[in-house]
């Protein structure tokens, strides 16, 4: 079997210890250790059926990066040096986004939002939406139809949810990025 890709963007560090977390879950032999985005190329990324991909939030809603306020090169950069319209057709993708609910109730874990929009523009498949049951914000573009786009995690103000948040989501995902992992038969003639 294939093991699946994790990407993060990250600027204090957080959203990498996560990615950490979740892969340490998951394991080697199903997938393989998260890389930051600012250390890839776009064709890296493609060559996995199903990925995992993370992102800090920043700026209002907006994908992270300098323009954002990050101080690093990070999803806006990354994006930047990438082909104009790479092919996600037939890639299955979950989401993870961190954000500060009481710092930035307005805008909670937007950039989220802003993220899976662009993956699902290039034709990615997109699974692992979680509720928002548990949380206190006023806004988040990363909601929609009640639910947000994929696992939020505040690791600065719920940070012991974080394990159990984590797991809920793994449960659920897991499967669903496995059956991208399968190698498909071959077609026989008839």
């Amino acid at each position: 079997m294939k093991t699946m890709g994790m990407f993060f963007g990250t600027e204090t560090g957080t959203t990498r210890l996560v990615a950490k977390k979740i892969q340490k879950k998951l394991g080697d032999a199903l997938c393989d250790k998260p890389i930051n985005v600012n250390r890839i190329s776009m064709d890296e990324m493609l060559k996995y059926d199903a990925l995992i991909l993370g992102t800090p939030s920043y700026g209002v809603g907006e994908i992270p990066g300098k323009q954002a306020g990050c101080f690093e090169p990070n999803w806006a950069e990354f994006f930047a040096q990438s082909p104009e319209n790479p092919d996600f057709t037939g890639k299955r993708i979950a989401f993870f986004g961190l954000g500060a609910q009481e710092r930035y109730a307005d805008r909670f874990a937007s950039s989220l939002f802003a993220l899976v929009e662009k993956f699902r523009a290039w034709g990615a498949d997109i699974v692992g939406d979680w509720p928002t049951a548990g949380y206190t914000f006023e806004h988040s573009a990363a909601v929609v139809d009640g639910r947000f786009v994929g696992l939020i995690i505040d690791q600065r103000t719920q940070g012991m949810f974080t394990d159990e948040r984590i797991d809920a989501w793994l449960a659920q995902v897991t499967p669903l990025l496995q059956e991208k992992l399968l190698d498909t038969p071959q077609a026989t003639a008839s």
